[in-house]
């Protein structure tokens, strides 16, 4: 029975990490708004290391339009400059020689439909994800059960996977349904 646990534990573990792998693909998605988070997957070439741009630059927001990087280091601003523009976000930066300033333009409707279609393209990942970890915890429950464990049992720990797999799917859609609400508010 501990054997039981510790398949169901496994399961859950990876259900979880796809719903982490989910959040942080959504949060790439830009709504429209500025975000000092949206700049987190954007990396930098920190003499020689990538770093991440909140390692080397502070992001703040002062307006739901506007972006401010203000590197630590003075020599820093073009790398960051060039990181932004190299990134798949479609931000136009503009250096002032202190600072990194980048305008957020209003998103018009067929972008935020796209947006949507990005978002729910994340979201179905993340339940291919976890009916995965559902196969593969099933898998391992039969190949127990033709090792000797009774079929009662595996059938109780397979209702289980069933219902982690169902959690999981319901936590999904609630972060889908919160992206496509934050995309389309205008």
């Amino acid at each position: 029975m501990e054997e039981l646990e510790l398949y169901l534990e496994t399961a859950k573990e990876m259900m979880e990490k796809a719903i982490a792998h989910t959040k942080v693909e959504l949060a790439k998605i830009r709504a429209g708004k500025a975000m000092p988070n949206m700049l987190d997957v954007i990396k930098v070439d920190y003499y020689g290391t990538s770093t991440p741009l909140n390692q080397v630059a502070s992001v703040n927001s002062p307006d739901a339009r506007t972006l401010f990087v203000k590197p630590w280091e003075k020599s820093m601003t073009g790398p960051i400059e060039r990181a932004i523009l190299n990134s798949d976000l479609g931000l136009n930066p503009q250096n002032d020689g202190e600072q990194i300033i980048i305008n957020i333009p209003m998103l018009t409707e067929e972008r935020r439909r796209d947006l949507v279609r990005q978002a729910k393209a994340a979201t179905e990942d993340g339940r291919i994800s976890i009916r995965s970890a559902r196969k593969e915890t099933n898998d391992e429950l039969k190949k127990l059960q033709k090792d000797g464990l009774s079929e009662d049992a595996v059938k109780v720990a397979e209702d289980k996977v069933q219902d982690l797999t169902n959690l999981f799917n319901k936590k999904m859609d609630e972060l889908f349904n919160h992206k496509e609400q934050e995309i389309m508010t205008v």
